[in-house]
């Protein structure tokens, strides 16, 4: 379970004065906090480790927008701490996949729906992010299901 990585991450990071691992897993636990938090609501006492994971690409997607903002305004000491950041919270994610693999996955998803047109695009990410949370970024893939049924 991801939660109890982070707390044996965070214990590691103390005990070694790793500063930057540290501090990224403080900033993974607090938002995950508070989605928990957010999710009291609707009955849920701890959110699952797929919406984990999609909170986490969420962070990492942050990050590499901040890394192109870091870079473009001269600041490459913060674009290297934010690299770091990333690094650290793909630590905790399953495996990204490659192109090849996100292709094969997208085929699949879509005879899965029996999608055939961009009408049926929703369906087709609803299935990618259930079977794929964490293991592909879905701003590539929405682009690539959308050249697939066009």
């Amino acid at each position: 379970m991801l939660r109890t990585r982070f707390s044996e991450a965070l214990k590691d990071a103390l005990k070694s004065k790793n500063e930057r691992v540290v501090h990224t897993v403080r900033l993974v636990m607090a938002a995950l906090k508070d989605k928990d938090i957010a999710a009291r609501p609707k009955g849920v006492t701890a959110i699952p480790d797929e919406e984990i994971l999609q909170m986490m690409a969420g962070m990492v997607k942050q990050r590499r927008e901040s890394i192109e903002m870091f870079e473009k305004g001269g600041r490459p000491e913060l674009a290297k701490a934010e690299q770091e950041e990333i690094d650290i919270i793909q630590s905790f994610m399953p495996k990204q996949m490659d192109e090849a693999e996100q292709t094969a996955a997208i085929k699949a998803a879509i005879a899965q729906t029996g999608a055939s047109s961009v009408k049926d695009m929703g369906k087709v990410m609803a299935v990618l992010k259930e079977k794929h949370a964490g293991q592909m970024d879905f701003s590539k893939a929405s682009g690539l299901v959308k050249a697939t049924l066009g």
